[in-house]
């Protein structure tokens, strides 16, 4: 079957080339939807690319502002543009994914991590949950914590409870740890990495937003 297919082989795992989305869900209901190429599929390991430009849906609010935390009368918008292009790594039980950034002439930029739940399979794709603490790791491993306050404000909303955002704290120490280590992939081992040039730029299917 051609690459850029939604073909599953006979473990339910999909192909490198093949398009899935991912998508982050609050309370069931669909916030963002992105959609990306399979690099691997492995039970140790899940890795996609998301080329720059790949356009991707997120939540806006009633005056079509972006959202960072839910409002009543949200909507999706199938507006967003990816800036830069990304290779991202999630694993089977682990609290965060690492996006590796590239700038539009594959200069690496250096690590995004994404606090969030394990990936859970759909039939198109993965969902999570996004725990909103980001941890920010330059090419050097210098980092830095992003969006703190929003934590803080999700749990005094009652959207994360305190314990909670203590747990989604404790995962970001880890990561910290590990990239201070420089172990995988924090070590500059994918950094020179470059996608198929034959595979496509992803799109949302139809019914994505299901």
């Amino acid at each position: 079957m051609a690459t850029g297919s939604v073909y599953r082989d006979p473990v339910g795992r999909w192909r490198p080339g093949d398009v899935v989305v991912l998508r982050e869900r609050w309370r069931g209901r669909v916030w963002a939807a992105r959609p990306a190429v399979v690099v691997r599929d492995e039970p140790e390991v899940r890795m996609f690319h998301v080329p720059a430009g790949t356009r991707y849906a997120v939540a806006r609010g009633r005056d079509g502002s972006p959202l960072a935390l839910p409002e009543d009368g949200w909507t999706l918008a199938h507006d967003a543009l990816a800036p830069e292009r990304v290779l991202s790594f999630a694993w089977p039980g682990v609290a965060h994914a690492v996006l590796l950034r590239f700038d539009p002439a594959d200069r690496f930029l250096g690590w995004y991590v994404n606090l969030q739940s394990p990936l859970e399979a759909t039939p198109i794709g993965f969902d999570y949950v996004d725990h909103l603490l980001d941890v920010l790791v330059a090419p050097d491993r210098t980092w830095r914590l992003q969006d703190e306050e929003l934590l803080e404000e999700a749990v005094r909303r009652g959207l994360f409870s305190p314990a909670q955002a203590g747990a989604v704290r404790d995962e970001a120490a880890r990561v910290v740890r590990a990239a201070e280590a420089g172990r995988p992939p924090f070590d500059g081992s994918w950094t020179r990495w470059r996608p198929d040039p034959a595979w496509p730029v992803p799109t949302l299917p139809p019914g994505w937003d299901a």
